[in-house]
């Protein structure tokens, strides 16, 4: 099969599409044999190239922990799919089991949904890891419960066009910051109540003004560095601040201590990297639910741009240009 192997740490071109062995045919009980559609490019993706995987002694390695497509064959335990059903999860691409820049794939059923039928692969494969992350970071980190008001950053980004969303849905009230009028229009579009202009505005006098000076009950940094920190007078006393990057070492938490803030930070690698199946099937009843939503059109994915599966390096280099809208999704084979 063909797949884009990543050969070294460095730059795009480290991402070499070539000719591999094909995976076996499930073994395991519960396995699935995918035949890949498409895959979500992610911002994991462009540091674990940049750094080395989590498991540098295991090389090469395919990347892409979001994958869409068709089963193909099944393992003689599995309960829930078929050959013929189109799938889509967040699974391998960390170093230590392969990941969907490829044509094919194993993956065990536990920890796989089924697509959204109203949807393409290409929009299926953009949507786990971002829909795993807002998910977990607003409704189980952040708490986040119906007429509460949350700020989100980066509304229009790939985690962040998706938390507006599911913050809604939960009946919350969301201000969230852009950078540009197109933005803005699409994050209005997505149910955002109040859009702050973070390059001309102070977004947490914006923030205030919006909470009539309290702040809010939650705030999701998607962002990171400076931002994480700054964002800290923004929410209100006892309040919850989620983010989904590490904490740097000149984060300043005075503001912090002083509104006894709740911290949250927020992983969804974790259940990979610690091998916790339990964490692994939740995450696939989390996409069960939202493809429910899909197909309901109260859930929308947004992808911006989509590349060959040779093209990787190409994906890789827009993605770290910065300021994508949505997502950026490979395409392996026709739907």
């Amino acid at each position: 099969m063909k797949a884009v192997l990543m050969t070294a740490a460095g730059s795009p071109n480290v991402l070499q599409i070539q000719e591999v062995t094909n995976p076996a045919v499930p073994v395991g009980d519960t396995e699935l044999l995918v035949r890949l559609v498409a895959a979500g490019i992610n911002p994991i993706d462009t540091k674990l190239r940049q750094r080395g995987t989590f498991y540098p002694e295991q090389m090469p390695a395919i990347l892409g922990c979001d994958g869409a497509g068709v089963v193909e064959a099944v393992g003689a335990g599995v309960q829930r799919f078929r050959p013929g059903d189109a799938v889509y999860f967040c699974y391998g691409g960390l170093g230590a089991y392969q990941g969907n820049y490829a044509e094919y794939t194993i993956v065990d059923e536990r920890f796989v949904a089924h697509k959204p039928a109203s949807v393409s692969f290409a929009t299926a494969a953009a949507a786990p890891l971002v829909l795993i992350t807002a998910w977990e970071a607003l409704y189980e980190r952040g708490r986040l419960e119906p007429k509460e008001k949350v700020l989100i950053h980066a509304g229009a980004g790939g985690v962040g066009h998706v938390a507006i969303q599911l913050a809604k849905l939960k009946g919350a009230n969301v201000a969230t910051t852009v950078s540009s009028e197109d933005k803005a229009n699409f994050v209005k579009q997505l149910g955002a109540d109040k859009v702050i202009f973070y390059k001309q505005t102070d977004f947490v006098q914006a923030a205030l003004d919006w909470t009539g000076g309290d702040g809010v009950d939650l705030a999701f940094d998607t962002v990171g560095g400076e931002t994480f920190h700054k964002t800290f007078p923004a929410v209100r006393v006892y309040g919850d601040i989620v983010t989904i990057l590490e904490p740097d070492a000149n984060t300043v938490w005075k503001a912090a201590r002083i509104r006894n803030l709740r911290i949250g930070l927020e992983l969804m690698l974790t259940p990979m990297l610690q091998g916790m199946v339990e964490g692994l099937q939740h995450h696939a009843e989390i996409l069960q639910h939202c493809a429910t939503w899909i197909d309901e059109g109260k859930l929308k994915i947004h992808v911006s741009h989509k590349f060959p599966l040779a093209e990787a390096a190409k994906a890789h280099q827009l993605l770290e240009s910065g300021s994508i809208t949505g997502k950026i999704v490979l395409l392996i084979s026709n739907e």
